[in-house]
């Protein structure tokens, strides 16, 4: 099977992923009396929906973002488990609500260069603050994009990364899920909306 053949398929795939997901926050948005436009894509091999409105400030759509993300990503992985109960096959889709997802992912991406800048300095390796594996994937990248090393550390809650020069003595990329070359916008390991599953 050639490599056209098999894009097309993973594009018709995520599609359908993207359709079933839109249906199940559409029938959502419903039920909760919410106004709320659903926009579907493609992004880095995955289906991406992001709920919008026309005037992009309904105080009570931010509701479903809740504090730090917390909504978010839970109702994300509620989505991925729908899609999930139809095609049989684990999803990894993304979802955003009102660009949040795009706004936080440029605040984790300047701490992660400001870090980053702080290791190419000293040549010591730098441990950053427990982060969500949104966040840790953004981190990743950024840290992979500069040649330098990166790696998670901790168990839950404390689940941190932690940044290495480029010659330190672990020359092999960072070996869990969320560093494993799937490249995103945050993030992305395997299952993002459950802090310890994700490595």
């Amino acid at each position: 099977m050639s490599e056209t053949t098999d894009k097309a398929e993973l594009i018709k795939r995520l599609d359908e992923e993207g359709d079933i997901a839109a249906d199940y926050l559409e029938e959502l948005l419903d039920i909760a009396d919410l106004d709320g436009d659903i926009e579907i894509s493609v992004e880095a091999d995955r289906a991406s929906l992001a709920i919008v409105t026309e005037d992009g400030s309904d105080r009570l759509l931010k509701r479903l973002i809740g504090r730090d993300g917390n909504v978010l990503e839970s109702l994300q992985e509620l989505t991925r488990l729908a899609v999930q109960s139809q095609t049989g096959e684990r999803s990894r889709l993304m979802l955003d609500i009102m660009g949040y997802r795009a706004g936080h992912r440029e605040e984790i991406a300047k701490i992660a260069r400001t870090a980053v800048a702080q290791v190419e300095e000293s040549g010591e390796e730098l441990a950053l603050d427990p982060m969500n594996p949104f966040e840790r994937k953004v981190v990743h990248d950024i840290v992979a994009e500069a040649g330098l090393l990166s790696d998670s550390s901790g168990v839950g809650a404390g689940r941190h990364v932690v940044i290495k020069p480029a010659g330190s003595e672990d020359n092999a990329a960072a070996d869990d899920s969320e560093s494993a070359g799937v490249t995103d916008a945050d993030s992305t390991d395997e299952f993002e909306g459950s802090a310890d599953s994700a490595e």
